[in-house]
């Protein structure tokens, strides 16, 4: 080997030395830099005829673990996402409070029951009737309370949905645009090397919104999909996330596809191709904090809304609804006679029949006045049984076509007018044979002869259960539940329940009723609180029921803490385990730094031998 190729060999190595210092002096440099991949120096021999010749730095490599990262990002979109349910679910808890504490409602509903007993051992007490008014009072703005709770939830969820989809934007863009920049770059320039780990971040950034799948082509470009298939980012192009939030939410605040419907913002993608679509229609998020906090604004909280909702609406009715029997009429053929005078919207006429396989069915007749509203769903808990809406505005006559037209041919019922009132019959076929008819009316007034009193409204107006096209009453009723106002004025209606006669001294009627409805009475409560299904919803007492929803929502919370801290370790599992393979080992970088300097030290002398050699030739 003549000297001037030993120079050149020993010349490489220094230079691949240096190059090989600088990538152990940026990683040791980078140790505890968030997102960056540990590098390691990519060089080949030179090969002249059919020896080497020296050292050739080809780029760069990034000791990155591909399976782990992809691992690693899944698990933190299902990370943020338990850990943001879990987290909101814990402030549902403080807006319910700790049970067996004041200023719950259980406590609350305790303190009224109470002080209705005590109301009904010493009725023509003025102080008793006070207390029994205060504790009501005290109830309602429990659920006021709670509603106000709970729709505060739900809009921080809104504003959270604003932040998340400009974080995700950010996220897009600069993923699009670092593709960009790496085009002209191989996977081995050094430069590339940094640039990815800046991509890999805004990927890891993203991965925590939502659920995404990443692939990268052969020439370095990276796109970016969520696992539902929607394209967020194709090479150099990503598309744009809008949501338009609104300000603050009520318990009348829905999302609905149809936006002309909804009052809650959307997410809608654009793809790069001027393409849109609504992510929440298409459930195109599953994942992440944006799918939290959508779940959290649509579903969870809605429900637990639902909930106050119900137990305001059976605390309002229980009082103040009162079922009055339809008079039989002689036959054949076999039917009832029922006045419809007193049905308010929301307020129900019920009929139950049994059909030719002596199989018993109730049809509920429930007054609907606004049409925008009908059909109302079918929320029947028996298959057998049926609820329809029907508008009374026009009359009987037209109540009579509407009934006759819905039910004549499925139900074999005839209906007519019999002078004021409704006569519901069977049609003689022997198909169906009519056993009951009744409706189901809110009383109006506190002296109307029978203990049913509208003790709570709905702020000024009676409660019903009205079904418009905008909303059911009972949607935000515990928002709006108050004590009447006229029972505030004159606490003597807690005991006078008619004028004339006038309800005697000491009748403690209406109070024994009102504390019965509330502590014994059993109710049939609305699936949509998450309590029994369709075909076999929750019946109970209403302290029965609190209790079960109180108990529902405490499991739940205590349940999704429990998965978002295994959720947790899992994350923390697969970090250490990418960071292991593709972050920095300081023992590994002292090795080879140890390494490179006997390389560098061997390498040095080569020089110095070549040098010494050709200054003896040259002195020969």
């Amino acid at each position: 080997m003549s000297l001037s190729s030993a120079l050149s060999i020993a010349m490489s190595g220094l230079r691949a030395n240096q190059a090989a210092l600088s990538i152990v002096s940026g990683n040791v440099a980078n140790a505890n830099t968030p997102g960056y991949v540990a590098q390691t120096l990519v060089q080949d021999q030179i090969v002249t005829g059919s020896t080497g010749s020296g050292v050739r730095i080809i780029g760069v490599n990034r000791t990155l673990d591909a399976y782990v990262q992809s691992q690693l990002r899944t698990e933190n979109a299902g990370s943020a996402y338990a850990n943001q349910i879990a987290g909101v679910l814990g402030q549902l808890q403080s807006v319910y409070g700790t049970p067996g504490n004041d200023g719950t409602l259980e406590a609350a509903y305790n303190r009224f029951t109470s002080a209705l007993q005590a109301l009904s051992a010493s009725s023509g007490n003025p102080a008793a009737q006070s207390s029994v008014l205060n504790a009501a009072q005290a109830l309602a703005q429990q659920l006021n309370a709670t509603t106000s709770g709970i729709q505060t939830l739900r809009s921080n969820a809104e504003q959270d949905l604003s932040v998340s989809v400009s974080q995700a934007n950010a996220a897009m863009q600069q993923i699009a645009q670092l593709n960009q920049k790496l085009q002209s770059l191989s996977a081995q320039d050094p430069a590339a090397a940094t640039l990815m780990d800046q991509r890999d971040a805004a990927i890891d950034q993203l991965s925590r919104l939502m659920d995404i799948r990443v692939t990268t082509d052969g020439v370095n470009q990276t796109s970016v999909f969520t696992t539902s298939g929607i394209q967020l980012v194709g090479g150099v192009y990503a598309s744009t996330l809008t949501f338009t939030a609104q300000s603050s939410l009520t318990a009348n605040s829905q999302w609905d596809a149809d936006p002309a419907k909804s009052s809650v913002g959307t997410i809608i993608c654009q793809l790069p191709n001027g393409a849109k679509m609504d992510m929440i229609a298409l459930q195109g998020i599953n994942s992440g904090q944006i799918a939290a906090d959508v779940q959290l604004r649509d579903k969870i909280l809605v429900q637990a809304q639902n909930q106050v909702d119900q137990m305001a609406a059976t605390l309002a009715s229980a009082l103040s609804d009162v079922t009055t029997s339809g008079v039989p009429v002689a036959g054949p053929p076999s039917g009832f006679d029922t006045s419809l005078s007193s049905v308010l919207p929301g307020n129900a006429f019920n009929v139950t029949y049994t059909d030719s396989s002596n199989v018993s069915h109730t049809v509920t007749v429930v007054r609907v006045d606004d049409p925008t509203a009908l059909p109302i769903p079918n929320t029947a808990s028996n298959p057998n049984d049926r609820v329809i809406g029907v508008d009374f505005s026009g009359g009987l006559a037209s109540i009579v076509s509407q009934l006759n037209a819905q039910l004549g041919a499925t139900s074999h019922l005839t209906f007519s007018a019999s002078g004021s009132q409704l006569r519901v019959v069977d049609d003689g076929s022997g198909a169906s044979t009519v056993t009951a008819a009744s409706t189901t009316t809110t009383v109006q007034s506190l002296t109307s002869g029978s203990p049913q009193l509208p003790f709570f409204t709905d702020r000024a107006s009676l409660y019903t259960g009205a079904i418009t096209g905008a909303a059911s009453q009972i949607t935000g009723l515990a928002g709006r539940i108050q004590v009447n106002a006229a029972l505030l004025a004159d606490p003597s209606k807690l005991m006078v329940y008619n004028t004339s006669p006038l309800t005697p001294a000491g009748d403690t009627t209406r109070s024994d009723f009102i504390f019965d409805r509330l502590t014994s009475a059993t109710f049939t409560y609305s699936p949509n609180t998450g309590l029994g299904a369709a075909a076999a919803p929750f019946q109970g007492t209403l302290p029965s029921f609190l209790q079960q929803f109180v108990s529902l929502q405490s499991g739940t919370a205590t349940t999704a803490k429990q998965v978002a801290q295994g959720q947790d370790i899992v994350v923390n599992t697969l970090q250490e385990k990418f960071d292991a393979k593709s972050g920095v080992n300081m023992d590994t970088e002292m090795a080879n730094l140890i390494a490179l300097q006997n390389s560098y030290a061997a390498n040095a002398h080569v020089m110095t031998v070549v040098q010494s050699m050709m200054q003896t030739l040259l002195q020969a």
